[in-house]
């Protein structure tokens, strides 16, 4: 049963009317409150208040505000003039329900209204933003296909450029054999003329010769022969020197890019070991040697101090942190301390240094690969493990110990159970 509320205050200027409406507790969430031409109502169960106005105003104007346990209506008057009630003559309950219907059904109307002009706003906005998009999108095609045919000239440009500097070359090169082979030619000419010098000077000598012991028929002789024919060269040897190589097997152009990257790493390492870091200037001669903190850490590994191993082994890597060995011990050290996440991070390191793959880095490679298998093993992820141990087979195909750890890993993941 709902109760009306009465105690209700107005008051009213030539434009507006302020209504004021007590409710105990009342707030804008549990409040119902409708506003019509001439109709106004608030229903904040149990109570309830609804007026007909005295005359008719612009709903969409006008507002009503929630608080201080209070609802204020503040109603815009379609004709500015002073109103002598806010209410309407009595009326009975059929007529008041009835306007109450008409009301309703004039707000859902207008509402209806409303969300079709929305409709077509949202239509409208739609297809405006569809248009500018397309626009956009056809300006950034032209754009587009402007630069692919200013890159088209440009490329057409530099290659008759290349064409006609090919050209050149070529007639450069076509002229420089012509002239070699001129000078060939005329070489040939006066080694014929000298020859013929020679063979004439050696024909008239053994003439002479010839005379004088009464024998005409021959002027070839053998005393003739033997000044024509020139005498055999000196014996002697010739000295070769070949450039000594790092790496221990035959030079290959194909590998020739990447043993230069490795050299370089290694030089990079190697200058490395002899920067001068003010952090480290307490520290002893020795200490501040990284080749010497990786032995060191390799004595206290295998003495079972892994902690003082790691230690050790910090202390290289921030002196130089290029040096793979460094990050492949304390992997090592970390599988043995469980910090399996260390080590996945560290053969990572290890490997990335180790590049690019060559020769003598192979047995290094094949350590970071079985170790970070080792790691993914043991944080169950054995997929991952399997993928290093295989990897680690294609640098050492041959490796039976890597190959019964592979075989394990792989029954595994096919869930058969090991061998008793």
């Amino acid at each position: 049963m709902s109760v009306l509320v009465k105690d209700y205050t107005w008051e009213q200027v030539e434009s507006k009317v302020f209504i004021t409406v007590p409710l105990k507790g009342v707030s804008a969430g549990k409040a119902d409150i409708f506003c019509a031409e001439d109709y106004v109502k608030v229903n904040f169960p149990p109570f309830l208040f609804e007026v007909l106005l005295y005359a008719s105003i612009d709903e969409s104007k006008s507002s009503a505000k929630v608080g201080n346990g209070a609802v204020t209506f503040t109603l815009h008057k379609r004709e500015s003039r002073m109103w002598e009630q806010l209410i309407t003559a009595e009326v009975n309950k059929e007529k008041l329900q009835e306007k109450r219907e008409r009301a309703i059904l004039a707000a859902q109307v207008k509402a209806q209204e409303a969300a079709k002009e929305k409709a077509i706003r949202k239509r409208e906005n739609e297809k405006y933003s569809l248009e500018k998009m397309m626009k956009v999108e056809e300006d950034n095609r032209k754009q587009i296909e402007e630069l692919k045919k200013r890159e088209q000239i440009k490329a057409t440009e530099e290659l008759e450029k290349w064409k006609l500097q090919k050209l050149e070359e070529e007639e450069l090169k076509r002229k420089e054999e012509l002239k070699i082979a001129r000078q060939k030619i005329e070489a040939e000419e006066k080694w014929k003329k000298g020859e013929n010098i020679i063979r004439n000077s050696a024909s008239e000598a053994s003439y002479k010769r010839s005379l004088k012991k009464g024998n005409a028929t021959n002027i070839f002789t053998e005393d003739a022969r033997k000044e024509m024919i020139p005498g055999p060269r000196s014996a002697g040897n010739i000295q070769i020197q070949f450039t000594p190589r790092v790496f221990p097997t035959a030079l290959r152009e194909s590998l020739i890019a990447e043993e230069e990257e490795w050299l370089r790493k290694q030089a990079e390492a190697r200058r490395a070991n002899n920067t001068y870091v003010p952090e480290f200037k307490d520290l002893k001669e020795e200490e501040k040697n990284p080749d010497w903190l990786k032995d060191k850490g390799n004595k206290l590994f295998a003495s079972g101090d892994y902690l003082a191993a790691i230690n050790a082994y910090n202390l290289g890597i921030r002196l130089n942190n290029n040096l793979p060995v460094l990050y492949l011990n304390r992997a090592a050290t970390h599988l043995k301390l469980r910090n399996l996440h260390k080590a996945l991070e560290d053969c990572s390191k290890a490997l990335e240094l180790l590049t690019p793959a060559v020769p003598d880095n192979a047995e290094s490679r094949l350590k970071a690969h079985v170790r970070r298998g080792a790691a993914f093993c043991e944080l169950e992820l054995y997929v991952e493990g399997l993928q290093d141990y295989e990897a680690a087979l294609k640098i050492d195909p041959n490796n039976a110990a890597v190959k019964a750890d592979a075989e394990k890993i792989r029954r595994v993941i096919q869930g058969i159970p090991p061998d008793p």
